[in-house]
């Protein structure tokens, strides 16, 4: 898709590749990104506490990763027939309180070590608006759906919110002194808090990274959401509920990303593992034919070829 270009992109020095190691954490926006990853047979890991929106939720659960301060009793609440933590998304939740804490804490060592192993980190934020838990004071990364009489709304200063992203990259650095930084901030566009709030959101969220990003100590901003307000201004770019980028759009986002991003050369075998992809999920008339398994032979010894030579593919 071609369009005219408005928002550049700072080019980077060190690219991703295959050998690299992906962890991406914050809004839905990175949900799909990680689909994209996967279909390219990327090494990648996308929030394992599910989707988080704001700044100060992802410090806190990665230093809870990093300092191994697992879950207790404590930290968590029976609500609606399940059991929840304000720290991570419902897609957590669980109808046994052992399972949910033992699940809890299995998905915090996964996590401490995705950031140990990892050689880029993608951080997506969704919005400066937070909600605090009268009863505690403290600010939730998810309602879980208990009545809004019981928080507080609050919306983060570009101090609160540039703090943080200095302390998830100070903690990051702490066991991974290596890592590259990617930021964004989501094209998704919050309306539920309004039209207005969501612009002071943004503005707020981009305000704050601009403060951070610093090329030469690998942290680097990506204008997704720009993308999407400047370039991609038509409504087919939005799904029905006009809040959410469609299909088209992350497409789009997705190629200025690897434009930048992703190597030439990554990019030839990212083309091949696509058209491999493909083949396997060819589904034929005739399974038993000789000219489909001939097919197969030819797709087998592709994969075969690939693999070989980009050893951290794998099908």
């Amino acid at each position: 898709m071609k369009l005219q270009t408005n928002v550049p992109i700072e080019k980077v020095v060190q690219p991703i590749g295959y050998e690299d190691t992906l962890l991406l954490m914050g809004s839905c926006f990175v949900t799909n990104i990680g689909e994209k990853l996967a279909n390219a047979k990327f090494k990648h890991t996308v929030n394992p506490f599910g989707v988080i929106f704001q700044p100060l939720a992802i410090e806190k659960l990665i230093e809870r990763a990093i300092n191994e301060v697992f879950f207790t009793e404590n930290d968590i609440f029976f609500y609606n027939e399940q059991w929840h933590s304000y720290e991570v998304h419902s897609q957590c939740s669980h109808t046994d309180k052992e399972v949910f804490l033992s699940r809890l804490n299995n998905t915090l060592r996964t996590l401490k070590a995705s950031l140990q192993a990892a050689t880029c980190f993608v951080l997506t934020l969704g919005t400066a608006w937070v909600y605090r838990f009268i009863e505690t004071d403290r600010l939730v990364a998810n309602c879980h759906k208990v009545p809004q009489k019981k928080f507080l709304k609050e919306l983060l200063s570009v101090e609160d919110i540039q703090i943080s992203i200095e302390a998830i990259i100070g903690l990051l650095r702490s066991v991974n002194p290596t890592i590259r930084v990617i930021t964004t901030v989501s094209p998704v566009r919050h309306l539920k808090d309004g039209f207005i709030e969501n612009m002071r959101s943004k503005s707020h969220l981009i305000t704050a990274l601009h403060k951070v990003v610093e090329p030469r100590k690998q942290i680097y901003y990506f204008p997704s959401y720009e993308i999407m307000i400047d370039e991609l201004r038509d409504y087919r770019f939005y799904k029905d509920d006009m809040v959410h980028p469609s299909a088209l759009a992350v497409d789009y986002i997705w190629e200025r990303f690897t434009e930048v991003w992703i190597s030439e050369e990554t990019r030839t075998t990212m083309n091949e593992v696509e058209s491999i992809s493909k083949g396997l999920a060819h589904r034929p008339f005739n399974p038993n034919s000789e000219a489909h398994q001939l097919f197969l032979q030819k797709l087998a010894d592709r994969v075969a070829a690939l693999e070989k030579e980009n050893p951290f593919i794998q099908f």
